[in-house]
């Protein structure tokens, strides 16, 4: 009984947090129906239904809310407790879920995995790619990789490389015509590509020179989600972009996209792997930032 319910309870948790009964059973190693049973198990148990379904989501309800949020602290305290346990192990094991921008994964993240994972036979990385400010505690994730500038102050963060630098670039078709800017106030006369996190969040282009700081709403009819689909717009001559110069640079260096704005264009903190300062550290976790921490 009391397994079963711990079983129930787990498969509670990973269906809240991903919204999915699928996406749910892929964590737990369990198929749809098992975590579907366990699920329906539990509200017969109760009495009570846990969730809202429909063909295309899964929503808790207010009984369902409310069981989470007392579950939660319990359930972290089991999961510590086994993690604990791994300590007397010869090898870190067990599952390392990392949520990351798409940019850090292609320049940062990525090419680490492969050595990680050869050294570390028994660890298994589960690897979210995701643009928006995500709760990494809330969403169920061991670990996540941001800027600096979007890691909450309660986290403890190990940087993934060194600092980095925003450039505004645009295709020499698009500049032929037009002046080329001199000042970031001069972008209000210029189509900008604007970028949105996936959060809603509108990120403002952001400027410094000299130690003179200026943010810059800029306008734009075209407004994307993905860093790629930004460059591409560029590419095909639809305006100005802010982009991060390691994605930009192959475009550059072959002359397909020219800088602006370069004297204002200063470096900044770059990408970081952050978790939970007061959480116990799985011994995965902790293989992976020692492996952070030592020599590329």
């Amino acid at each position: 009984m009391v397994t079963d319910n711990l079983t129930h309870l787990a498969a509670f948790a990973a269906v809240a947090r991903h919204r999915s009964f699928r996406r749910a059973g892929a964590e737990l190693a369990l198929s749809t129906s098992a975590v579907s049973y366990a699920i329906r198990a539990l509200e017969e148990r109760l009495g009570v239904g846990l969730f809202h379904r429909t063909t295309r989501s899964v929503a808790l309800t207010e009984a369902g809310q409310r069981l989470l949020e007392r579950l939660q602290p319990a359930l972290g305290q089991v999961h510590d407790a086994l993690e604990e346990m791994n300590h007397f192990r010869a090898a870190p094991a067990g599952l390392l879920r990392i949520n990351a921008t798409r940019a850090a994964v292609h320049t940062q993240l990525g090419p680490r995995l492969a050595r990680f994972l050869l050294g570390h036979p028994d660890v298994r990385i589960e690897l979210a790619q995701d643009d928006g400010l995500v709760d990494i505690v809330a969403s169920g994730f061991d670990a996540g990789v941001r800027l600096h500038e979007f890691v909450p102050e309660d986290m403890v963060a190990v940087p993934l490389g060194p600092p980095l630098r925003g450039l505004i670039v645009g295709a020499p078709a698009y500049l032929q015509d037009r002046p080329t800017p001199q000042h970031p106030r001069d972008l209000a006369n210029h189509e900008c590509v604007r970028f949105r996190f996936a959060s809603g969040h509108l990120y403002k282009w952001q400027f410094d020179r000299d130690g003179q700081a200026l943010e810059i709403d800029v306008p734009g009819r075209l407004t994307l989600g993905d860093q790629h689909t930004v460059l591409q717009a560029v590419l095909d001559g639809l305006g100005l972009a802010y982009v991060l110069e390691d994605a930009a640079r192959p475009y550059l260096d072959d002359g397909r996209l020219v800088a602006v704005l370069e004297d204002w264009s200063e470096p900044f903190p770059g990408f970081v792997l952050y978790y939970p300062r007061q959480r116990q550290m799985s011994s995965a976790l902790r293989a992976f930032v020692d492996m952070l921490r030592g020599p590329v």
